[in-house]
């Protein structure tokens, strides 16, 4: 099975425009997300896929390998499905390009379902909740699975809801922490997925919820949700680079 990671990554960002190529530690963020995937076993290559000059310039700087894509796309999937279309692969691995703390058996855990079974077109990932805060957060996804991992529903909103109210879902959240996941963005596609893509239309709860993954549900899909023990977090915001910075010097001895 050939597998290649595609990391999407655009200088244009609201909040944090030019993140992608921001100095974390000596080096871009980029080229962090780039050689943490590129120590995955189990993929032939990684490419980053971009829509401007100043990133592909930077990976080539490093010797990655970059693609130009279009600069009309409006979401990652989008640029990894054109990607799709001028080569050939069997899955697609999406990780982010605003992901510097990726670990290498992240993108295994997404690669190995394939290997075994035909009846989905997408895996990603889940873990547990780490405190309260982050199930009421809107910007931290949750996930909900069936008995056998598929995806039942994807919400920025705390599910499963707590019918006894979530003025008491604080002092509970220990005892059901074990149902609560949040949901970590790095995603497999099947190649014939990605090619199809493009032809499904933005869905009502995917426009809700701003969450693209569900147009994938509304349309039939399944979604392979594995669960892992890896923490990471991405870049939004220049706050959010200097956490991943302490986070990064913490691991490195406080160097």
């Amino acid at each position: 099975m050939r597998a290649i990671v595609v990391i999407p990554a655009r200088f244009a960002s609201e909040r944090f425009p030019g993140k992608v190529i921001a100095d974390l530690e000596g080096k871009p963020v980029i080229q962090w997300v780039y050689e943490g995937a590129s120590r995955c076993k189990n993929i032939e290559a990684v490419i980053v896929a971009t829509d401007d000059e100043r990133v592909k310039k930077v990976v080539e700087g490093f010797g990655g390998k970059a693609i130009m894509t279009s600069p009309y796309h409006r979401s990652g999937t989008e640029r990894i499905a054109e990607v799709a279309e001028r080569i050939d692969y069997e899955i697609f691995i999406n990780v982010q390009g605003d992901e510097p703390l990726i670990e290498p058996q992240m993108v295994d855990q997404v690669i190995n379902p394939f290997k075994y079974s035909a009846d989905f077109s997408i895996t990603t990932l889940k873990t547990g909740l780490s405190d309260y805060s982050e199930l009421i957060d809107p910007n931290t996804v949750k996930v909900v699975t069936d008995c056998h991992g598929y995806a039942l529903y994807f919400s920025r909103s705390p599910i499963p809801y707590l019918r006894n109210g979530l003025s008491s879902l604080s002092d509970q959240f220990n005892s059901y922490r074990r149902v609560w996941f949040k949901h970590i963005g790095i995603y497999g596609y099947r190649r014939d997925f990605l090619l199809k893509w493009k032809d499904l239309m933005e869905s009502p709860l995917e426009r809700i919820e701003k969450l693209e993954q569900l147009r994938a549900l509304e349309n039939g899909y399944r979604i392979k949700v594995m669960e892992t023990e890896c923490e990471t977090s991405g870049i939004d915001t220049p706050e959010d680079l200097e956490k991943v910075r302490s986070i990064i010097r913490e691991r490195m001895g406080g160097l």
